[in-house]
């Protein structure tokens, strides 16, 4: 689904810089919309003195967050703060004619998987006269090429850091060029990053990255990459990948603020995620994706796989249930934690919100090196008597891996399904070329079976991820006589 994302200039002028004594450190590019970036970003700190000295109170620099919205709501990364060993997170802010003032910030929900956090800053500074702002979410993924800026503040001195001293803003401009899965806690599943050309320094965790065609945030930077080799990203860089940084998608965090609760804001100025549905004329629209993340495929798997789910979501489009129609281990355990972390604007029944259900396809498709079953996959068709499901498949077909290819990655795409069961028209998500022509062409020839609401065949829409593995060999096996 593709989203427009402007922002309107009256709220633009309304969101003001913050005032820390700044020294601006220069940048190749200016970034867009500077004003509102300045005023989002808030250091997260420690005070260690109970009385201020003449520089101010003294105070221990963690990293970064940003404000998403009027209620004082922040997002940051979970590992700036369990560098404070479960003490009281705090965040740097400025009134409008004092000196900058340190405000408690709540922790409200954490994803460690996904390294996303949400705090709340107590008292709300927007209520008082603070010079603060908020960022807009991007609900599009970004893609190979884009150009995003990361935006941090750290102080002059951030081993000898007080209230008083002049801080610093970031301005980094890079360009996305690509979308590997990271298992960023021990034990835990594995987090789609981007990676984009820009060095990550030290203290800029948490704080976020932005579209320079949007202005919207698309990640936030992710300054531990690779956790499970025990190195920091700045540790690698010198050597495997100079320049490199990487950001965790925004897309972990709306679904964390989805689950709570929590309203947040798009590029539009509209309230996620409700307010983003499709208004139209219709009698009955389906759910909307708002933020999906792709499945890794499992590292021991021989061969490809497939699994497909109906999921039940609810009239604030969260996914309340997850029923398993076919699949195996381990792509199942793979698309399970995968279809966890995605949000929906409901669907709507005669302008109101309903429950609905939809239809989710994973398909694990490499090329044909070693020997590969068939491409193509009939299943029976479900039962006819039930009353509510999502559109399921019943035939389809592996996309055929791009010759001369070695790309690897995933591929989201969206089916409408119309109530005879035709595939009426793929919509791409995200996914770079050449994977996201050869999985648009290999759906275009899946069968399906239609969604049913109160026993009667209804429009409706089902989410496919492919994802892609290379092999060696684009070229099948030959087949024994």
């Amino acid at each position: 689904m593709k989203l427009q994302y402007k922002i309107a200039g009256a709220m633009l002028a309304s969101l003001v810089c913050v005032a820390f004594a700044v020294a601006m450190l220069a940048a190749p590019v200016a970034p867009p919309d500077d004003a509102a970036l300045s005023a989002a970003i808030c250091p997260l700190v420690y005070p260690v003195d109970q009385n201020p000295s003449d520089r101010g109170y003294h105070y221990l620099f963690y990293g970064n967050g940003f404000f998403i919205n009027e209620q004082g709501y922040l997002i940051t990364a979970t590992h700036v703060l369990s560098q404070l060993r479960g003490g009281q997170p705090y965040i740097l802010v400025r009134p409008a004619s004092e000196p900058p003032q340190i405000l408690k910030a709540i922790l409200v929900a954490a994803d460690r998987e996904h390294d996303v956090a949400i705090l709340r800053a107590t008292p709300n500074p927007f209520e008082g006269n603070y010079k603060v702002g908020f960022l807009p979410l991007a609900q599009d993924w970004v893609s190979r090429g884009d150009s995003v800026v990361a935006a941090s503040v750290h102080p002059s001195k951030p081993l000898d850091a007080y209230t008083l001293d002049a801080s610093i803003e970031d301005r980094t401009p890079g360009e996305v060029f690509a979308f590997p899965f990271s298992q960023l806690e021990k034990g835990r599943n594995e987090t789609e990053l981007f990676l984009f050309n820009h060095e990550i320094r030290r203290g800029q965790s948490g704080a976020p990255v932005v579209s320079a065609n949007s202005h919207a945030v698309v990640g936030l930077v992710e300054g531990e990459w690779l956790r499970s080799s025990l190195m920091p990203l700045s540790t690698t860089a010198g050597n495997d990948a100079p320049g490199t940084g990487a950001a965790v998608p925004i897309h972990y965090a709306i679904a964390l603020l989805q689950q709570k609760g929590i309203a947040w804001h798009t590029a539009s100025g509209a309230l996620g995620p409700t307010d983003n549905a499709a208004k139209t004329t219709e009698p009955f629209s389906p759910p909307a994706p708002v933020s999906l993340v792709a499945s890794p495929f499992p590292a021991q798997a021989i061969f490809g796989g497939e699994v497909v789910f109906d999921g039940s979501i609810d009239n604030h489009g969260k996914l309340t249930e997850i029923k398993v129609v076919r699949g195996e281990s381990p792509f199942r355990e793979k698309a399970l934690a995968t279809v966890r972390t995605w949000t929906f604007a409901p669907a709507y029944q005669d302008g109101q919100p309903v429950p609905s259900r939809m239809g989710i396809i994973f398909q694990y498709a490499q090329s044909y090196e070693p020997a590969h079953k068939e491409l193509t996959h009939t299943y029976d068709e479900p039962a006819s008597n039930v009353a509510e499901r999502g559109a399921l498949p019943v035939a389809t077909r592996e996309p055929k891996y791009p010759k001369g290819a070695t790309d690897e990655g995933s591929v989201i795409l969206q089916a409408l399904i119309g109530p005879e069961g035709k595939l009426s028209e793929v919509r791409m998500l995200s996914g770079a070329e050449p994977l996201a022509s050869a999985a648009k062409a290999a759906i275009e020839q899946w069968s399906f079976v239609p969604a049913k609401l109160r026993g009667a065949n209804i429009d409706s829409a089902v989410i496919i991820v492919v994802t892609f593995r290379h092999a060696g060999n684009t070229e099948p096996a030959p087949q024994k006589n």
